[in-house]
Parts: C-alpha cells; sequence; structure tokens
C-alpha cells in the first residue's frame, strides 16, 4: 500500500470546524460522513479494521495524495487522534470553501484571515496553532496507508 502524503496544517484547521460544526457522523464500524463547510457535499471515509490503512472521495485525497480534512477529522471524533476538544470551538461556522476560493486556494492565507478573525473576537489564536501543530505531529506519526481509491463526491 502507499503511505498518504502530510497535508497543508490548513487541512487540521479544516478538520476542527468540521468537529466544532458537528458535521462528523460515524456510520458504522470503519465508515463515517463529513458534510462540507458549504453543507453542499457529503463525503465517506472508510478505513480497515486496523485502523492502518484510510480512505476519502473528498478531492485532496483523491486528486492530491494527503489526507484530506474529512479524514482528519474522523481520525479525531474516533479518539485515533486525541485533540483538546476547546480548541475546536472558535472554528465553529467557518466558511472555509468560500475563504479558500477567496485566497485562490492559498491555504496559508486562508488560515491567517480565520485566525486573524478569531482574534478579533477575543479568544487567543496561540492555543489554536499549538493545537493544530501537535495534531500534525500525531498524523505524521500514525504512517497510514491509503485505502482504496474512491470516486470524489459528484455535486
Amino acid at each position: 500500500m502507499t503511505p498518504w502524503k502530510m497535508p497543508p496544517m490548513a487541512k487540521v484547521y479544516e478538520a476542527l470546524s468540521a468537529l466544532a460544526d458537528g458535521r462528523v457522523r460515524i456510520m458504522a464500524p470503519g465508515q463515517a460522513q463529513v458534510v462540507s463547510s458549504a453543507g453542499d457535499k457529503t463525503y465517506s471515509v472508510e478505513w480497515s479494521e486496523d485502523g492502518r490503512r484510510i480512505s476519502s472521495n473528498d478531492n485532496a485525497s483523491i486528486w492530491q495524495g494527503y489526507t484530506g480534512y474529512p479524514i482528519i477529522a474522523v481520525l479525531l471524533a474516533t479518539g485515533r487522534i486525541p485533540y483538546d476538544h476547546a480548541s475546536a470551538s472558535p472554528l465553529a461556522g467557518v466558511p472555509w470553501h468560500e475563504i479558500n476560493e477567496r485566497f485562490r486556494r492559498n491555504y496559508d492565507a486562508a488560515v491567517e484571515s480565520v485566525l486573524q478573525d478569531i482574534e478579533m473576537r477575543g479568544d487567543d489564536r496561540r492555543v489554536i496553532e499549538r493545537e493544530v501543530e501537535a495534531i500534525h505531529r500525531r498524523l505524521e506519526g500514525l504512517g497510514l496507508e491509503r485505502g482504496p481509491r474512491r470516486a470524489p463526491f459528484k455535486g
């Protein structure tokens, strides 16, 4: 099997938003669904019994070869990657698709914009940044393998 590439840090922020919004649903052992930030797509995530192989039909996972935010969100939701739940709260309601489009897929600029908004609301962005970095390191430590490719979502 092929190992997953590491995603941009922005995908961890997106995964935390999905959790804060309640957009992650565990359907059955080894199966979950994650609704997009715009609410117009539902991605399927599937994993092997031992948890080593995982796949998703989101575009990043299919075309870029890195773990997309639906996979990360499921790993967090199932406890495979522990995280501080409070760090997700300030990321609730972030319209990632819209922001990523505005910044022309410059994920670092999109994240910076979101973090500035969070700071303006009085939340501590550094707490969130540290949690995202820790999640990213834990993800790398899992050494996940790509499961079977699934057809991307057709809107």
